[in-house]
């Protein structure tokens, strides 16, 4: 499937020294993967899909993590 190429691209990707512009662009791509793989789980309830949209998910939230910033006290 060109949707798990896709994926494993994305998790290989270097996630040091981003721009904001590319951690924007790597956070709407991982949602796109994301909802693009629960479309083919739904049909076949493959374990391994849930596990790659987990690790796609939590790629996603150490990115957004780093664009929110650090909360001001």
């Amino acid at each position: 499937m060109d949707l798990l190429k896709r994926a494993e691209q994305f998790e290989s990707r270097k996630w040091s020294n981003l721009t904001t512009s590319d951690r924007i662009e790597a956070s709407r791509e991982a949602k796109d993967l994301i909802l693009s793989i629960n479309e083919v789980y739904k049909k076949t309830n493959d374990s391994s899909l849930m596990d790659l949209m987990k690790r796609l998910t939590l790629l996603k939230q150490k990115v957004e993590k780093r664009l929110k910033g650090r909360p001001m006290v």
